[in-house]
């Protein structure tokens, strides 16, 4: 593969989501149109978050690189007449409802977002993993006329996944905010 020519390298090792997407953000917001980015990420999920963002926002998602767990994602900045204002997904619920839901012995069908091993490590009780990069390969798993609560740490994740599912036709889907950053209920680990 040829090298990439680079404008900009951005570090992002270390940070989880929602932070690449936030750096890589205020950065595309200083190069100018047709400028390469060069985002390296250490978070497994930076590569379907970073693969949306530049879909949902106009920018060019060039490729990936990976290389001794470092993500090395290059997008090209789009001309101003090229980008496309990000759009938030309007159907949210909060934790305290989904908390209050819970208690009241409701079966609620939650689908986590995050990576496995953040999963693992604590869930809302009875949540089902599909971490946000399977989504589109287990979509086959899920019924378009169940309602579905998406999960994942800070909310941002999961407002993509909802937007993806919406577009697949799933109508009944909530983001749940702030997600598990904010979750004070009960947890399940393994």
């Amino acid at each position: 593969m040829n090298t990439v020519n680079v404008n900009q390298v951005l570090e992002c090792e270390g940070l989880a989501c929602p932070l690449p997407v936030v750096r890589t953000k205020k950065a595309m917001d200083e190069m100018k149109s047709g400028e390469v980015l060069e985002v390296r990420a250490t978070d497994k999920g930076s590569v379907a978050d970073l693969q949306s963002w530049a879909k949902r926002t106009g920018h060019q998602y060039i490729g990936l690189k990976e290389e001794d767990g470092v993500f090395r994602h290059f997008i090209r900045k789009a001309d101003a007449s090229e980008t496309k204002k990000e759009v938030i997904y309007p159907h949210t619920i909060t934790n305290e409802e989904i908390l209050t839901k819970l208690s009241a012995g409701e079966k609620l069908h939650l689908i986590d977002v995050r990576e496995p091993a953040e999963y693992a490590f604590g869930r809302i009780p009875g949540a089902v993993s599909i971490p946000a990069g399977e989504i589109g390969d287990r979509i086959h798993e899920l019924d378009p006329n169940q309602e579905y609560f998406v999960v994942c740490r800070t909310g941002t994740r999961s407002d993509m996944v909802c937007q993806m599912l919406n577009e697949q036709g799933f109508q009944q889907v909530k983001n749940v905010v702030p997600g598990m950053s904010g979750w004070t209920g009960e947890m399940e680990k393994e």
